[in-house]
């Protein structure tokens, strides 16, 4: 991915008063090194991100990507993010975007091992061209997470519901499920339960109902999905988050991948049982997800 513009955020407190954080905001070169060698970010991935979509310019969804960075710093144990710096920080960014789709990252680490704490950047890239999944959809297959459903509940230092930069397993995923000849992975959970993709949440069709699962065990809450859900019932579609059994998965009537920067994917095969697209359903969500949303 070639970064079109960063900038380091020196990160303020929660209760600062300021309302302007533009000295706290340094512009850095994206092609320059920027990070310590003790920078725990990379070291341990010890932080937290978000990836914004951005369309000619406009930052989709920023006050729910927002909250969800305040989320994972809570469940991380990271000092809570002052909002309206990070806001300012993503409309300096988003005025560097060009036409068309970007992608813009925030990026809150823990710091440097031994010394100041946290690190904070936003950087600014163009987005993947996404058309050929959107259009044509993806092949999918299940892979076991290797947990039960209960596991979050009884082990919260998993930090299943934080988006954290450690997304090693996430990315090995990916990778499995291509060696297995699919374009992408949906989680289960040991105990037969459907969770989420390793970079994107699922939507399931049954008639005019939509379902996505419960995001209590474990799942990131994902802004596009959200979004979706609230679009989806303005048009009089029936929504719902429910406990999904991977038996669901073989009565869907349809389903899709969706997430910030690649939109609704739909899924033309999980574990080689074929699923029909509509592809004109489809380009009306992808129509309205590229419409700028707040």
């Amino acid at each position: 991915m070639a970064w079109r513009y960063a900038l380091v955020i020196d990160p303020a407190a929660a209760d600062d008063a300021r309302t302007d954080f533009a000295d706290t905001l340094t512009e850095i070169d994206p092609a320059a090194p920027a990070l310590s060698v003790g920078e725990l970010s990379t070291q341990r991935g010890d932080g937290i991100f978000e990836s914004i979509g951005v369309v000619d310019g406009h930052p989709q969804e920023t006050n729910a990507h927002l909250e969800r960075l305040a989320h994972s710093a809570r469940l991380c144990d990271l000092p809570a993010p002052h909002l309206e710096q990070w806001r300012q920080a993503i409309a300096r960014v988003a005025d560097a975007a060009e036409p068309g789709e970007s992608v813009i990252k925030l990026i809150l680490s823990r710091g440097v091992e031994h010394g100041p704490t946290p690190t904070a950047w936003v950087t600014l890239a163009p987005a993947p061209d996404n058309t050929r999944a959107r259009e044509h959809g993806i092949r999918v297959v299940t892979l076991d997470r290797g947990m039960d459903s209960g596991a979050p509940a009884r082990a919260p230092w998993l930090l299943l519901g934080a988006k954290t930069l450690s997304y090693a397993v996430n990315m090995a995923a990916i990778r499995e499920a291509k060696r297995r000849g699919a374009d992408d992975a949906l989680f289960v959970t040991s105990d037969g339960l459907v969770l989420e993709g390793p970079t994107s949440s699922v939507l399931l069709r049954f008639g005019d109902r939509f379902v996505t699962p419960e995001p209590g065990s474990g799942i990131l809450h994902g802004t596009t999905q959200v979004s979706l859900f609230d679009h989806l019932a303005e048009r009089g579609f029936a929504t719902a988050y429910e406990e999904l059994p991977v038996t669901a998965l073989a009565e869907a009537d349809a389903a899709w991948l969706v997430s910030s920067v690649r939109l609704a994917a739909p899924v033309s095969a999980i574990d080689d049982r074929e699923l029909p697209i509509d592809a004109e359903f489809t380009a009306s969500l992808n129509r309205y997800l590229l419409s700028p949303r707040d």
